[in-house]
């Protein structure tokens, strides 16, 4: 994908009422001013060839990916499809399936097999960065995710994470609070670098990635799992020769 135009292989489910697409790292999913290059825009000018659409183009945003963050976005068509993704992400019904490579703590320790975090999270005022606080600091909200490790070696360990909430940012600070930021996110505290070299700030990328979305059908109510395959950054952490062969 460019940052220009959707490549229709990014598309994971499209029908009439929504649409999911592997989401590039670092794209913004929407953004202002216009002009600068988002998974909206593109999904927008997708739709509007593809269907010959006059005027402006309908596309409802139920949730978003942080810029240096791949994997799944979903996208409603319809106001009635947007109204009911939005709930379901809002009254905790779909199920988020992340991937990410934490790199070790200082003491060169790695997470256990498998856990729960749970903690307190509160933005910085003035800044775009959360950070872990005590239960009774005003403004702070509970921050739960339970993960399994996929894979360990010297370079970090690689986790499949589900968070139970929703919080900003909330799988970098757990991470990065307990020694063990994402790989890449100096935002947090990385000292190891993950994907491609950039120039500017805003290009780099995270070693995080949304792996897919379950969530009902907003029409039907039926059961819809969306997976995003890993993407070429992430080559050294994929678990089989071809990534989605086994896990898409």
């Amino acid at each position: 994908m460019n940052t220009q135009s959707l490549d229709p292989k990014t598309i994971l489910f499209e029908d009439n009422h929504c649409l999911a697409v592997a989401k590039p790292a670092p794209l913004l999913t929407q953004g202002v001013p216009p002009g600068i290059p988002t998974l909206e825009a593109m999904v927008k000018a997708y739709l509007k060839e593809r269907y010959r659409k006059p005027g402006n183009v309908y596309l409802g945003i139920p949730h978003r990916l942080d810029r240096p963050v791949s994997g799944v976005v979903l996208f409603a068509r319809n106001t009635k499809a947007a109204r009911r993704l939005a709930e379901q992400f809002q009254n905790r019904q779909v199920r988020k399936v992340y991937w990410a490579v934490v790199e070790p703590s200082l003491g060169g320790e790695l997470p256990p097999a498998e856990g729960e975090w749970e903690d307190w999270l509160l933005k910085v005022k003035e800044q775009a960065r959360g950070e872990r606080v005590t239960a009774d600091t005003a403004g702070a909200r509970r921050a739960v995710l339970r993960y399994r490790r996929l894979r360990a070696d010297a370079g970090g360990a690689l986790l499949e994470m589900e968070p139970e909430t929703g919080r900003m940012h909330q799988i970098r600070v757990q991470a990065a609070s307990r020694g063990w930021p994402v790989r890449g996110d100096v935002l947090y505290g990385s000292r190891l670098p993950f994907g491609p070299a950039a120039e500017l700030p805003r290009d780099r990328i995270i070693a995080l990635h949304a792996r897919s979305l379950t969530f009902l059908h907003p029409i039907r109510y039926e059961p819809l799992t969306v997976t995003a395959p890993l993407p070429p950054a992430w080559d050294e952490w994929k678990l089989t020769t071809d990534d989605t062969d086994e896990h898409g």
